[in-house]
């Protein structure tokens, strides 16, 4: 039926293939004959459709893949010699299961931080529940297509009532699953990267008044001496909520006052060091920190040094609750202790340093944090002269007082 070519020869030049054929009965499937090159002989090859409940589905993706693969053969196709091609019949959900097994690895081998591990188990779950949701969910890996990924995006904005930042952060982790099956010859282009992510409001959070600032240290003073450490360490320390869930007391240089931040737990994935002021080395005295053992995550249950770790989530929630007692707006989330810090600090000793406490990269990053007001001025900008190509002005401006103070009693 086909004649002997020596590797590397054109498939084109012989008859490679059999038309595939639906086989039913006990099991179902479709199954074809194709030219091996390195064999040199023709080989067979199946695509079981068992796994598909609904004879009428079955029948109609039988249909598909019959069309699918004959189209393909007749455009030169073979799966011997095209392992990329081939592997796109590979199940979906077995191509899920393989994808979480990569995700555990990553997450033991520290590639992964918890709430990565976390965030993206999550996602693979929620895209393989809305398969199984679907009038015609996909069977192959194949069919994962530019439609596809829409379609599942659109149902996390509209069928989730989901917002356009928790759409478009979807959007993120769905282009980076589809360059991970495109590594693996799964496909052969990745469909989410001409999906383009949608406009968003700006996050609704601001940075605490000075006076709200007294209000919830003045609380927590008498209800949660604990969590008010807490908050005074976002605020102090700029340290993100994920990274303080992961600090040890190992990590608390207490004579150097400073604070270790390893890259296993960063979110730039690099080692920092920030300062450690006196307000937070007193309070921490005051509470016996330094009794528990070096090994112990330093805000733990309860918020109190524990072997047993803690949760971001749990410090928002405790936060939230704080907030409605006390009258405060939504807009004041626990991360807003943070964005206080931020504006304080650049206030009272200069942006370059609120930059380098929060470990930022660049100061346009460390400016986003600063809306109107807050945004602060080199004090050497208000009496620079020049090089005297100007005439100094013979009148003398005294500085105004004002009522404000850069620094809150925090």
């Amino acid at each position: 039926m086909c004649s002997t070519k020596r590797r590397g020869a054109s498939l084109n030049s012989i008859i490679p293939y059999t038309l595939p054929k639906l086989h039913t009965g006990k099991n179902w499937y479709i199954d074809f004959k194709a030219y091996d090159p390195l064999e040199q002989k023709m080989k067979r090859k199946k695509y079981m459709l068992d796994s598909i409940d609904k004879i009428s589905v079955r029948k109609k993706r039988a249909t598909e893949l019959i069309a699918n693969i004959s189209r393909q053969l007749l455009s030169g196709w073979n799966p011997w010699a095209d392992t990329s091609n081939s592997r796109q019949y590979t199940l979906f959900d077995d191509v899920v299961e393989l994808y979480n097994k990569y995700l555990i690895k990553f997450h033991k081998s520290k590639v992964f931080k918890e709430s990565t591990f976390a965030d993206y188990k999550k996602r693979i779950r929620v895209l393989s529940e809305y398969n199984k949701k679907r009038f015609n969910p996909i069977i192959y890996i194949y069919q994962f297509d530019k439609t596809y990924a829409s379609d599942f995006l659109d149902y996390i904005l509209i069928d989730r009532d989901s917002s356009a930042r928790t759409r478009n952060n979807y959007r993120t982790w769905l282009s980076s699953f589809g360059s991970w099956l495109l590594e693996k010859q799964y496909i052969d282009k990745n469909p989410v990267e001409n999906i383009k992510s949608l406009s968003e409001d700006k996050k609704k959070r601001d940075a605490l008044s000075a006076n709200d600032l007294q209000k919830l240290r003045t609380y927590l003073e008498k209800n949660n001496p604990y969590f008010l450490l807490l908050c005074q360490f976002a605020y102090y320390t700029l340290i993100r909520p994920d990274e303080l869930s992961n600090i040890q007391l190992s990590d608390i240089y207490i004579k150097d006052q400073k604070v270790f931040i390893p890259s296993s737990i960063s979110k730039n994935r690099k080692d920092g060091m920030v300062g450690l002021n006196d307000i937070l080395i007193k309070s921490m005295l005051e509470l016996k920190i330094f009794n528990y053992s070096n090994d112990c995550y330093l805000f733990g249950k309860d918020f109190k040094p524990s072997k047993e770790k803690s949760t971001p989530r749990t410090y928002r929630t405790y936060f939230n609750k704080v907030r409605t007692l006390l009258k405060f707006p939504d807009s004041y989330q626990f991360y807003s202790l943070k964005d206080t810090g931020i504006r304080d600090l650049a206030n009272s000793a200069g942006i370059v340093i609120a930059r380098d406490q929060a470990r930022h990269s660049d100061i346009s990053t460390t400016n986003k944090y600063l809306k109107g007001e807050a945004l602060p001025v080199h004090e050497e900008t208000k009496h620079f002269e020049g090089g005297n190509v100007f005439p100094a002005s013979p009148f003398r401006f005294s500085t105004p007082t004002y009522k404000h103070s850069s620094l809150s009693p925090f």
